[in-house]
């Protein structure tokens, strides 16, 4: 794989990163045309500050980068970034010696923030290169960058060119990559398969409906993840308004997710058996789409009563986290833009997790402070098990009430993962409603730079 830094032989341009207490004598240190310059706009290191400096001949000397206070990037995530905008194309070298762990938030911020998403309009972004800084671990870098921007750019791809077909595609061109084995299940294979609920949330598209299974690793502890595919919901029966439909494109967020995870695992040539099953569909409306009262068996023989058809999700990783325990993966992980409830309980930014094992739970949000990729454990509550027990089936996909919809679903997904070791689910938006650091508006992953940090020691390596 390619590195994603800057040829260490090439010219480049220096960039002071300071903080707002020091930010007097760090200037002091500078040239005085730098100093005069900084003192002049009012340069004072607040966090986010950037400022180009100009040097004789007009272009661009250095860059000052303001840190502010530890306080201050406390609040932030990914705070010591540069602001590439202000910045012309060119390529930088980090001057200043810093402290690892903000070296790498530092470098880790910028590479993230030199995404941008033009397949349809615009030009492509001025490039802003960085050259490696000492210390850094290149290979995970660039890792964990290719897998974040495979995952942006397959969530913002619109679902008139990111179907199933077009899944099932990029998953193909992961294995090549990677020498994986890819499988799909399509159409009424589907049933003659015994995945019952992926294609009933599938047929009524003229997209078939599919189960995509990828496998890479011959050693080491197994670890399996699920990702829900669902490329365009439009609710089926249940029609979401024009309000809530608008950004169905990205309800494959999570299958877009851990495949940017399995990107990085690949990568990184970790020592596991890696398995990734993706349940893909179109939720669609027309004449053989499953209604609200039918009653569907799932592959692990539990009967689910329809009384939502827009709660279709949980429906297609079902069958596929059915699959995978018959394998009983030392980890399962499913990813899943699954319900709005997740987003009312603790907003855009932060990723909600469900997992039956402490240990595994500890670790995750251990990994996820120390990589700012935030994670918030969320409890499967036994006492609303009764929720999703309709009686006239064992299961209700969509329990009326309204409460608890992010636990509740969980607690349903966890009847098809009963038999797996280790089992941690994740409820993500995939998607940066504005533009913040590291992290432009529009399809974002969610939660993978925290499990592959905390997958050595979930899984012993």
């Amino acid at each position: 794989m390619p590195t994603i830094f800057a040829s260490a032989e090439d010219p480049s341009i220096p960039v002071h990163a300071m903080e707002e207490a020091g930010c007097a004598s760090a200037l002091a240190a500078l040239p005085r045309q730098a100093r005069n310059w900084a003192e002049h706009i009012g340069f004072s290191a607040r966090l986010g500050d950037t400022l180009p400096v100009p040097g004789e001949d007009g272009r661009v000397a250095m860059v000052l980068i303001g840190l502010g206070s530890a306080e201050a990037r406390a609040r932030k995530r990914f705070g010591a970034v540069a602001n590439l905008s202000v910045l012309p194309a060119g390529t930088y070298h980090i001057a200043s010696a810093l402290p690892l762990p903000l070296l790498e938030e530092m470098t880790l911020g910028w590479l993230l923030s030199s995404y941008g998403y033009d397949r349809y309009a615009g030009k492509p972004a001025p490039e802003r290169a960085l050259k490696q800084p000492e210390g850094i671990d290149a290979k995970r870098m660039d890792a964990i960058v290719a897998g974040e921007f495979l995952t942006r750019d397959l969530i913002n791809t619109p679902a008139n060119d990111m179907g199933p077909d077009e899944l099932e595609a990029a998953v193909l061109a992961l294995s090549l990559e990677f020498g994986a084995d890819v499988s799909a299940i399509r159409g009424e294979e589907l049933l003659e398969q015994n995945f019952p609920l992926i294609h009933a949330v599938g047929r009524a598209s003229p997209r078939a409906p599919r189960l995509l299974d990828l496998r890479w690793g011959s050693q080491g502890p197994a670890l399996t993840l699920v990702g829900k595919g669902v490329c365009f919901d439009t609710g089926g029966l249940n029609l979401k308004p024009g309000s809530s439909m608008a950004l169905m494109k990205k309800d494959m967020g999570g299958a877009a997710t851990v495949l940017g995870l399995a990107s990085m695992i690949m990568a990184l040539d970790m020592p596991i058996r890696l398995r990734v099953l993706i349940p893909a569909v179109e939720n669609a409306v027309s004449g053989p789409a499953f209604r609200p009262g039918d009653i569907l068996t799932a592959r692990n023989g539990l009967t689910v009563e329809i009384n939502n058809t827009d709660a279709e999700g949980r429906l297609v990783l079902a069958d596929a986290l059915s699959l995978a325990t018959e394998e009983k993966p030392d980890l399962l992980v499913s990813m899943a833009t699954l319900t709005g409830a997740a987003r009312v309980a603790v907003g855009p930014d932060l990723a909600p997790f469900y997992s039956t094992q402490d240990d595994f739970a500890e670790a995750l949000s251990t990994a996820a402070a120390e990589v700012l990729d935030p994670v918030w454990r969320m409890p499967f509550w036994a006492p609303y098990e009764a929720l999703i027990e309709p009686g006239i089936a064992d299961l209700d996909n969509a329990p009326s009430g309204g409460f608890a919809g992010s636990i509740t679903a969980a607690l349903f997904l966890r009847r098809f993962a009963a038999t797996a070791p280790s089992y941690a689910h994740f409820d993500i938006y995939g998607w940066q409603p504005a533009a913040a650091p590291a992290r432009p508006k529009g399809g974002v992953g969610q939660g993978a730079r925290a499990l592959l940090a905390a997958l050595p020691k979930a899984l012993g390596l």
